[in-house]
């Protein structure tokens, strides 16, 4: 292949520097979405290799060998097997971890013994260099037979070198080795030789995974009969066959390593990282650590969010009242600035909190930190029926749901993802931020305690806690009502300790903004027209009745009478619109929990997704008020009820927050739910008692305060 595009498989093990590498080639050129038929993301990026050379690197989950257990690992087994349609690849670039070389040499010699093209990059050299460990790089490539090149993704280098091994491997300068790493067909010779007669593409040892797992490849009927009665006929004995592989490939794993790597006495040299762990994780230390990065986390949201989301709403009040000065009186006037421009001001002021959110989870798994509250959390989550690797799709599930239920299948215990996909809709995302945010600013003071704890601060932290303890809650209920038997074991590799790297921090952040305003954002505004639409207009002739009822009153009334009669004319219209009689509708059903009618409509209106509740006030508030030059805080802040009272008292704020953290306010969540359990037994079951919970809590709260 002299010139075009080329498709790269990006493969290793998990912690390897998998994901380092392939931000590293790839930037911002990045798609997700999901492998076809399963819901595993698929990360794709853009890379050029050299002037002629274009590649797409495929970003394959992380595995340890070739024999899959998870279904992620299936994903990239079926991709390295060739046997997902799908997705096919010119080139594997195989990530393996110098500091941990002979534990990532087993799945190495695996994949090159499938002849493919294979390119290794060797990672973690740094870390290697302070364990002592010494590598002769040009021994191991002559040992594995390809090329084997040493990267370092964080600084950028080897990168032009990899490149460079890739595209002569593209255009075969590079061939995969004649001799196998091991004999792999004197494992099961006369059915090795049996299945490749009947697919005569396959290496030796691909003949062998055909043997164990034919089943999950796309074979005509024929072929897969075939395989089965040469099994049969050979006495094919998967078990022991695989058992038998890995035996000799440690054994050859071994000669490897002590004829090109040196390894120091593992008691000579104590690693930072170590030194780190003995505070960090600490039965007292590590948990009073946790608390008080967990903290920091939810102060820092709005330390540092504060000065651009107020330069952002002061921008859409001028955009407003610039428009509402320049633009004739017509209705799609008002829809642009009721409907359009007031739903996006909905949408981007929260771009700052999403962002610093993000940022501050991906410094906490860039530095390492992250697996280290995955090993404090365990005990705990033993407790309530989970287990520590619960805690990485929960937390996953502060950012969103979606993708944290999806990660759930990483637990190989049934019972235990099940409880772990069940609770994590609990844990407080990020579309909930907005709703939080706006609630907090209206009903709690800005105070500061010590000078540096806001008391907004707390309020967030405690939203999220509150979050987590009710998650911890079920969990320990359900685990009693679902009735699973299967023993489970947690076993964590601690990665090491390193410095966050800036530039992934700040690909990260730009990514969840822009998936951010064009998802949600794409609902959000579609939600405002359709609101917009629903509170302009009413059924039959009643919004031409209260003009007429209105109109002798404004011919009468003096200029200072004007704009009360005007604001009451608005609300009278709201009330007598479709949005005003779907709220009206509902609210003997809410006002126990200190609702009014234009909170029923964002109820409702959430359902679509958590953040549309900022959205749907902005085109209510707007559509109600004629004066342009109020932001939406400041006409939440002077909404009243009926009687005269404010709508945003502390308690009606706190049991609306409330009611957000415990609700199951979102159907994408719903559907990920249907489609990981296979049932609609479970979201539905989850529906009902996030509803039940949520309207109770909500209650309980209202009275309280």
């Amino acid at each position: 292949m002299a010139s075009g595009n080329i498709n790269i498989a990006l493969t290793g093990n998990p912690n390897s520097g998998k994901t380092s590498l392939f931000n590293a080639l790839t930037g911002l050129n990045q798609k997700v979405g999901n492998f076809p038929g399963v819901t595993v993301d698929k990360k794709t990026g853009d890379c050029r290799l050299d002037e002629e050379l274009n590649s797409i690197i495929i970003d394959l989950p992380g595995t340890y060998s070739l024999y899959p257990r998870r279904a992620d690992e299936w994903v990239a087994y079926k991709v390295l097997m060739e046997a997902d349609p799908e997705v096919n690849y010119d080139v594997i670039l195989l990530v393996a971890d110098a500091s941990n070389l002979k534990r990532n040499l087993l799945f190495c010699s695996q994949v090159i013994d499938l002849k493919k093209p294979v390119v290794v990059a060797l990672t973690m050299m740094d870390i290697a260099g302070k364990k002592d460990i010494e590598i002769d790089v040009a021994g191991i490539e002559r040992e594995l037979g390809v090329p084997v090149i040493t990267v370092n993704p964080r600084k950028n280098k080897g990168l032009a070198e990899l490149k460079k091994a890739l595209a002569q491997t593209a255009r075969r300068q590079y061939m995969p080795p004649q001799r196998d790493f091991i004999p792999n067909k004197e494992l099961a010779p006369a059915a090795v030789d049996g299945v490749r007669k009947l697919v005569p593409q396959l290496s030796e040892y691909g003949a062998v995974h055909y043997l164990i797992n034919h089943e999950n490849f796309p074979l005509e009927n024929n072929i897969q009969e075939a395989i089965e009665q040469t099994e049969i006929n050979n006495s094919f004995n998967p078990v022991k066959t695989q058992a038998e592989e890995i035996m000799q490939r440690y054994t050859r794993i071994k000669q490897v390593m002590q004829h090109n790597v040196v390894v120091p006495d593992p008691l000579h040299k104590q690693l930072v990282t170590d030194k780190l762990d003995n505070v960090l994780l600490h039965r007292v230390w590590g948990y009073l650590i946790l608390l008080a990065v967990l903290f920091l986390l939810f102060q820092s949201i709005f330390w540092l969010a504060q000065y651009p989301m107020d330069a952002i709403e002061w921008s859409f009040t001028q955009i407003n009242s610039w428009l509402g000065a320049v633009l004739p009186e017509a209705w799609w006037s008002d829809l642009l600035m009721n409907g359009i421009v007031a739903g996006l001001g909905g949408i981007v002021i929260f771009v700052p909190q999403i962002m610093i959110l993000f940022g501050l989870i991906t410094i906490l798994e860039d530095t390492g930190y992250m697996a280290r509250i995955s090993f404090l959390s365990d005990k705990l989550m033993r407790k309530v029926g989970l287990n520590g690797k619960s805690v990485m799709p929960m937390i996953s599930g502060f950012a969103c749901a979606v993708p944290a239920i999806m990660s759930a299948r990483n637990i190989e215990n049934r019972k235990e993802r099940l409880l772990t996909i069940m609770v994590t809709p609990l844990m407080s995302c990020s579309a909930r931020l907005p709703v939080f945010t706006i609630l907090i600013s209206l009903a709690v003071p800005n105070t500061y305690y010590a000078g540096f704890l806001s008391l907004q601060g707390l309020v967030m932290m405690g939203l999220y806690l509150l979050g987590i303890v009710m998650a911890l809650t079920v969990s320990y209920v359900l685990k009693f009502l679902i009735n699973l038997k299967e023993k489970s074991f947690f076993i964590l590799e601690l990665p090491v300790y390193r410095s966050p790297r800036w530039k992934n921090v700040g690909i990260t952040m730009v990514e969840k903004a822009k998936i951010f305003v064009v998802d949600a954002g794409r609902v959000i505004m579609l939600i405002s027209l359709l609101l917009w639409f629903l509170s302009s207009y009413g059924p039959g002739n009643r919004m031409q009745q209260v003009e007429e009822q209105f109109a002798a009153a404004k011919q009468q009334a003096t200029t200072e009478q004007l704009p009360e009669i005007e604001r009451q004319q608005s609300t009278a219209k709201l009330e007598n619109s479709y949005a005003g009689i779907l709220g009206k509708a509902i609210e003997p059903a809410i006002k126990p929990l200190g609702f009014d009618w234009k909170i029923g409509i964002a109820l409702i209106t959430s359902f679509a997704a958590r953040e549309v509740f900022v959205g749907t006030m902005a085109t209510l508030y707007s559509v109600e008020e004629s004066d342009d030059e109020s932001s939406l805080r400041q006409k939440m802040q002077n909404a009243v009820r009926e009687d005269g009272a404010k709508v945003y008292t502390l308690p009606t704020a706190l049991s609306l927050m409330v009611f957000y953290v415990l609700a199951m306010q979102c159907m994408s969540t719903l559907a990920v739910v249907k489609r990981e359990t296979k049932s609609w037994k479970w979201p539905t079951i989850q529906l009902v008692y996030m509803t039940v919970l949520a309207y109770c809590m909500s209650l309980l709260v209202y009275n309280v305060f």
